[in-house]
């Protein structure tokens, strides 16, 4: 196994690209080291990506912030202009593992790894989170709900890295929350998570959302219908029994040992109605 540590992003993409066998990227390590010395994978190449400095960094851009994929929940979490702007997504990503874990885990790291139970993702995609890919064709922008197809699939082609997460500016009046439901009290996987974004209008009435469920598909879902439930309301009762049954609706879960179908189903509507009550009172405060 080679270990290689550019210091370039256009430098890992090359490593990347021009590798035949199996290569990973390492930005936190904290699912490819277990695997590792699991015996679940045996790369022929690991590029570490922490010397990248574009990837180590949190930068204000345009209103917002753009994060570094290399950018530990750790730092994330103790970041006050993101924790202001993006609260959901702050708390989202401090959901990832333990106090320590959180020291080197990364949000585009749990993003690439593609569970359909990342805790972040369905908040960043909520965000309308922008994701920055750079490969050998160059660089290009997309959603973050693109990323993810399936478990441990992505869209990113051979040599392609996600550089960095865009979470873009937002009006006053806006909001953000992200909940999960787990067995224990932490450290456990999500059952359903999600994510909810809304701003309001001068007379509090919702005029964009974006809901997003975790752990109910194969792959994270922007879920429509239970966003456009809540436009043109005031978030009353009506909205958000229309915002349950949306999101219950857009799930198509697994039985597991974590829980049935039927339980998911019911839960996801919980979730999506509890967040997005949390996201219109930090919305009717900013």
């Amino acid at each position: 196994m080679r270990y290689e540590t550019p210091g370039t992003i256009d430098s890992a993409v090359a490593l990347l690209a021009q590798e035949k066998g199996r290569a990973y990227l390492l930005a936190g390590g904290t699912d490819l080291l277990v695997r590792l010395r699991g015996g679940y994978i045996e790369p022929d190449l690991v590029v570490d990506v922490k010397r990248i400095d574009s990837m180590r960094k949190i930068t204000a851009e345009g209103g917002g912030f753009r994060i570094g994929a290399a950018v530990p929940a750790a730092e994330l979490g103790e970041h006050p202009g993101v924790k202001k702007l993006w609260p959901g997504v702050v708390e989202a990503v401090e959901l990832i593992g333990s106090k320590q874990v959180q020291g080197r885990a990364t949000m585009v790291g749990n993003l690439c790894n593609a569970s359909p139970a990342a805790d972040s993702v369905p908040a960043m995609v909520a965000a309308g989170a922008i994701a920055s890919i750079v490969g050998p064709q160059g660089k290009r922008n997309v959603p973050v709900e693109e990323i993810s197809t399936s478990p441990g699939k992505t869209t990113l082609a051979k040599g392609e890295i996600v550089e960095s997460i865009l979470l873009a500016a937002r009006p006053a009046h806006s909001g953000d929350a992200y909940l999960r439901f787990i067995p224990r009290t932490e450290m456990d996987i999500a059952v359903v998570g999600a994510g909810v974004s809304i701003t309001l209008d001068d007379k509090g009435v919702c005029k964009t959302a974006r809901v997003a469920l975790g752990a109910v598909a194969e792959r994270v879902l922007l879920v429509g219908p239970a966003a456009d439930a809540l436009i043109g309301s005031k978030l009353d009762e009506a909205a958000l029994d229309k915002l349950a049954a949306a999101a219950s609706a857009a799930c198509r879960p697994i039985d597991d040992k974590r829980g049935t179908k039927e339980f998911r189903i019911k839960v996801a509507g919980v979730l999506a109605r509890r967040a997005a009550l949390i996201a219109l009172e930090r919305a009717r405060k900013s």
